[in-house]
């Protein structure tokens, strides 16, 4: 909570005996109109306690309450206790604050160095890598970064799904049909095309299944002809993987796919055994969760091999050795909500109390244009394609107004790729999202583009007042004090709260929003006040709230994953 709101949360807690802090934290509003004030408190719950209206009662508090420093007034109005911000104030110490603290700005030590595990991204071995899979990385990257802000030590998990019968099918079509040079040149769509002609194929002829089940099988007993492919497969998808996150600037700490797991089960299955948890079907090993409302968790096959279950159970226990997390998160879609459920449950049932420590955060499902993305179909739309189309769209819009541009490739490539991830991170994760090749590349409107433009035209403005001095204790906040210039404020004042809620809440589109009003509240004060022909003491001020929103607008698109160019 930023420091201001604190003054009012300190002040209110003075004259509210009946609720506790943080209650009164949750109640304060941020009115709609600036003549209402900039922070509200309601009193209708008090109404019944103290059995007067809620109009008394907001009187009786703003005229008993000490008012703090940096609010002018404090008034009733209609059951509120209304808060004015003393305006010159306001300015000065909010960017006395934005610009000590830089690139720091809204950050915390809320934190205090926790660990915090976030599992994400996690696309398949010898599958594309298509926009369904640009959620669970654009969340996964931006919750990394806005953790870190807050004061807590992440760590970066790509749990690849490099284990599987899918590579047993992959390993048929191979040999049947496949060529060494066709993947060598264009592995994963080569890769996409045996496992979509390996479904073909099956249905016409069902004992392929059986086949890719044994191939699998040979993978899971060491046989080293079925483990070489394998390898091969998925060193080439890497690669390839590697290109897209690193257009991304997506980094991960461990690369610790399904397969990491293979020989860390057996003392995991033997302690579910010793602790009496499984149970016996048909040859099979489960763990029955019926009395909490879930189906039973698979952990072993008849014919011995493992499941999806088996190896997050493992993976659980092996991470809170390994890190000892405060957190861990898991960002898959929201059909894996069971799962993860069950999951949860099994380690809570081992006896480890650290399972209330495990968090899944499901988000919406992408679809083509109202159609599901199955793999097995052949119907995906691949990343790589997405972002090349964008990267390309705005290298046509900059060869259209700004032809000369320094550096336009590398800008082309930082505004395309910011475009996607932005309208990605502009949904509320649990939101479904249809994608269009119609919408994919629009910069109209509230973008990304829209917010990169916004801080490359503060930059253009600082460039060319560069005879300017920008002294921070050398400006006077009385030249900031109209709604205009106010409203700018404002949104720097609610920046950290922005990222707070962020965290909080896993939600990376808080942010998202907030960079867009700051935006937009920049705009309108850039197209109502003149800066570099104002008088000199006006501009000086105006120069320094220039400043104040790079920065801030900077530090917001960082967080969120992406670049912010100082031109357009």
């Amino acid at each position: 909570m930023n420091r201001f709101k604190e003054m009012a949360v300190d002040a209110l807690v003075q004259q509210v005996k009946e609720l506790e802090r943080d209650t009164i934290i949750e109640m304060i509003e941020t009115p709609p109109e600036n003549h209402q004030g900039d922070y509200a408190f309601p009193c209708f719950r008090l109404a019944k306690e103290r059995r007067r209206s809620p109009q008394l009662i907001a009187a009786e508090i703003a005229e008993q309450m000490e008012i703090p420093s940096i609010f002018d007034n404090v008034v009733n109005a209609g059951g509120y206790v209304n808060f004015f911000f003393n305006r010159k104030k306001l300015a000065e110490e909010m960017i006395h604050q934005v610009l000590r603290e830089k690139e720091k700005f809204g950050s915390s030590s809320l934190g205090n160095n926790k660990i915090i595990c976030i599992d994400y991204s996690a696309p398949n071995i010898a599958k594309p890598f298509h926009v369904g899979h640009l959620r669970s990385t654009a969340i996964g990257n931006a919750l990394y970064k806005i953790y870190e802000h807050m004061g807590y030590t992440c760590v970066g998990i790509n749990h690849l799904g490099d284990w599987g019968t899918q590579f047993g099918k992959v390993i048929v079509a191979y040999r049947n049909w496949g060529n060494p040079k066709d993947i060598e040149e264009k592995p994963i769509q080569t890769l996409l095309d045996l496992y979509v002609k390996f479904h073909d194929e099956a249905e016409k002829n069902p004992d392929l299944e059986d086949e890719a089940r044994n191939w699998f099988t040979r993978m899971e007993q060491g046989d080293e002809e079925a483990l070489t492919l394998w390898r091969w497969f998925s060193n080439e998808t890497i690669k390839e993987l590697g290109k897209i996150y690193e257009l991304l600037g997506v980094k991960f700490d461990y690369y610790t796919g399904e397969s990491f797991y293979n020989d860390k089960m057996e003392p995991i299955l033997q302690e579910l055994s010793e602790k009496g948890m499984l149970k016996n079907s048909q040859g099979a090993a489960l763990i029955d969760l019926e009395e909490y409302g879930m189906p039973p968790c698979l952990v072993q096959k008849k014919d011995g091999s493992t499941l999806y279950a088996t190896r997050d159970i493992t993976a659980a226990i092996y991470r809170k050795n390994t890190f000892n997390f405060y957190k861990s998160l898991y960002l898959t879609d929201y059909s894996q909500k069971l799962h993860f459920a069950q999951v949860f449950k099994v380690v809570e049932l081992m006896g480890y109390e650290w399972a209330k420590d495990l968090y899944h955060l499901p988000f919406g499902r992408v679809t083509h244009e109202g159609r599901r993305i199955q793999t097995r179909k052949g119907t995906v739309v691949l990343l790589d394609d997405v972002l090349k189309g964008a990267i390309g769209r705005v290298t046509e819009i900059i060869d259209e107004k700004n032809p000369m541009l320094e550096n336009k490739e590398d800008i082309a490539v930082t505004v395309g790729v910011g475009a996607v991830i932005f309208n990605d991170l502009s949904n509320n994760r649990i939101k479904d999202i249809s994608f269009s090749w119609d919408t994919a590349f629009s910069f109209e409107g509230e973008t990304g583009p829209y917010v990169q433009y916004t801080h490359a035209r503060a930059c253009s403005v600082l460039r060319k007042a560069d005879d300017v001095h920008l002294d921070v204790n050398d400006f006077d906040g009385a030249e900031l004090m109209d709604d205009v210039s106010n409203q700018v404020i404002r949104k720097l004042e609610q920046f950290e709260d922005a990222v707070l809620d962020a965290c909080s809440k896993d939600e990376p589109s808080i942010l998202t929003r907030h960079v867009i009003d700051l935006a937009q509240a920049f705009n309108r004060f850039y197209h109502d006040h003149p800066v570099l022909s104002a008088e000199p003491e006006q501009r000086t001020a105006r120069l320094m709230l220039v400043e104040s929103v790079r920065q801030a607008l900077s530090v917001g698109l960082n967080l969120l994953g992406i670049k912010a160019p100082e031109k357009m």
